[in-house]
């Protein structure tokens, strides 16, 4: 079953917070593949190469099908996981998290450490913000070109989403829909056009709440 919504991360960051002396630099970016939040990953190491630690913990797919943690060094389970464990708290998914530890010289123990990588990740999912992505199905409206002007506007004015519109013999409007909504909005559109209106679903996909 494919999760119906899901948080991601607004957009690419980064958000400070120190912690007995110690800096705890948390960078967080959106990441469609587990390929991109490699790539984060390895630029935010290359970017703090005196770091003592660049942890990390990312969740790809909007099931979580994939989760990976690194504590980078640090004791067993105190870095990588309780940011990873923030991040499905949130329901993050769809981005990355690196948090890069410049030691101050305090010890903080495990305790310390959990809530410092956990904390790191909220705040900077707080500082930066989230989106709520929608799962929708994918529908093409197929009108004449004396009603797609009307037929847009009243879309528009009902709160679709109009996704494309291409003109051809005839105008294939590209709109989203929540799966609940299809069979009503089916019987709106016949009773807009008077009938004359094609109506195709299409895939699954995740937009903007």
């Amino acid at each position: 079953m494919k999760a119906d919504q899901y948080v991601t991360v607004a957009r690419e960051g980064v958000h400070e917070i120190e912690i007995n002396r110690s800096r705890f630099i948390c960078a967080l970016a959106p990441a469609a593949t587990e390929e991109e939040a490699q790539e984060f990953v390895a630029r935010i190491r290359r970017e703090h190469p005196t770091a003592t630690h660049n942890c990390f913990a990312y969740v790809i797919g909007a099931d979580a099908a994939v989760q990976k943690a690194s504590d980078d060094g640090e004791p067993g389970g105190t870095a990588g996981v309780p940011m990873l464990q923030m991040l499905m708290r949130r329901e993050v998914r769809y981005a990355v998290a690196v948090v890069t530890r410049y030691y101050g010289g305090v010890k903080l123990g495990a305790g310390g450490l959990i809530r410092a990588y956990g904390g790191a990740v909220g705040e900077a999912l707080d500082a930066l913000g989230t989106l709520t992505r929608r799962r929708y199905r994918l529908a093409t409206v197929t009108v004449d070109h004396q009603r797609a002007g009307k037929t847009q506007n009243d879309l528009r004015a009902t709160g679709r989403a109009v996704l494309d519109v291409r003109y051809g013999d005839a105008v294939d409007i590209e709109i989203g829909l929540p799966e609940a909504d299809v069979e009503a909005f089916r019987a709106w559109l016949a009773d807009t056009t008077a009938g004359s209106a094609g109506f195709e679903l299409g895939g699954e996909a995740y937009g903007d709440a």
